[in-house]
């Protein structure tokens, strides 16, 4: 695992964009490059960065094939709190990703194991995700993988914990009630068979889930703790993350970092 350790939030976003934009730009071959997206706060400065990028001529996504992590189970793309359209406010309609290289799971459906299963089939279908970028929640889940879910698990459809719908409530009058209590989403499975994982933890509040992430045993309690099995799983935190990390470790990455490696 790395950890790489950047000042503030500002930095940490180009350090994932330029990351993520050296790996798209360095793809070669016929298969189109197979990015994993995540929605939530953390992301929209990676997002903002690659459509810099873009705009500047320095990345191309029209040989880029999007799946996004999750989506809310009943709320219709329309609705402005659905992922659908957090995905293209925030960066499908700025930059020149074809239409059909995006997915997202199917909030509406009528069939929602039916919908999951299509989706890992897709997947499949290009050959697997060559690099999937996620954030966490203060509780360590990956996409809406709460606490106790197997770390094994596929794309389904996940029950929201109390708690996961009150934080989310911010966007929805401060009323969790109006917070679905159902989503689709990627299993921590999902996320782990993917080629590399970058996942972005920043802010204060995300100091406990760090420190289980990078320190803690591998349990279902912290799903985010499934990384440290992966062979190339990245860390993209800020400083004000870091401050449930023993000094010793610390020391450590900003050490093994210090190169300002790709």
């Amino acid at each position: 695992m790395r950890v790489v350790i950047q000042e503030n939030y500002e930095k940490m976003c180009k350090w994932a964009a330029d990351y993520i934009a050296a790996k798209i730009n360095a793809h070669a071959g016929d298969r189109p490059f197979v990015l994993g997206l995540p929605t939530g706060s953390s992301p929209i400065g990676v997002y903002q960065e690659l459509v810099r990028k873009n705009r500047a001529g320095k990345i191309t996504f029209k040989n880029v094939v999007t799946f996004n992590m999750d989506e809310y189970l009943g709320l219709p793309r329309e609705h402005d709190q659905s992922y659908w359209y957090f995905m293209h406010d925030n960066f499908f309609n700025h930059v020149d990703i074809p239409a059909e290289n995006i997915n997202i799971l199917n909030g509406m459906t009528d069939d929602p194991e039916g919908e999951c299963a299509r989706y890992e089939e897709k997947i499949a279908s290009y050959g697997g995700i060559d690099l999937f970028m996620g954030g966490i929640g203060v509780d360590g889940h990956l996409a809406f993988n709460e606490p106790y879910t197997s770390l094994s698990s596929r794309t389904g459809v996940r029950a929201l914990t109390t708690d996961t719908r009150i934080v989310n409530s911010r966007f929805f009058g401060n009323d969790p009630e109006k917070v679905p209590a159902y989503a689709l989403s990627v299993g921590i499975g999902t996320v782990t068979d993917s080629k590399e994982v970058l996942v972005l933890i920043n802010g204060h509040n995300k100091a406990r889930a760090l420190a289980a992430t990078v320190e803690g045993g591998v349990s279902q309690k912290w799903t985010c703790s499934a990384l440290q099995l992966h062979p190339a799983a990245i860390i993209a935190c800020d400083e004000a993350a870091c401050g449930e990390l023993t000094v010793d470790t610390y020391k450590y990455f900003l050490d093994i970092e210090k190169e300002e490696r790709l």
